[in-house]
């Protein structure tokens, strides 16, 4: 017998034998298990959301301020060679 006629076989054989029970609160646990997949990626999302925005609201404050030059001297510098 050839490969994919082996194959085929497999598969006949196992879906004309009796299926496996299925439990019976399958169906339940499953709707919770993607309600709580749902909260996390919806968690998920909007940190990424917030972080996107506190970059943002940062580079504004930056190019604002400037924070990397330093402050103006409160003292003038001496005047010499006059």
């Amino acid at each position: 017998m050839s490969g994919p006629d082996r194959k085929e076989d497999e598969v006949r054989r196992m879906l004309e034998a009796q299926h496996p029970a299925v439990p019976a609160d399958l169906a339940a646990r499953a709707a919770v298990y993607g309600g709580r997949l749902l909260r996390r990626h919806r968690a998920v999302r909007r940190l990424t959301w917030l972080l996107l925005a506190a970059a943002v609201a940062f580079a504004v404050w930056a190019s604002v301020t400037e924070p990397w030059v330093a402050p103006p001297s409160d003292m003038t510098p001496p005047l010499e060679g006059w």
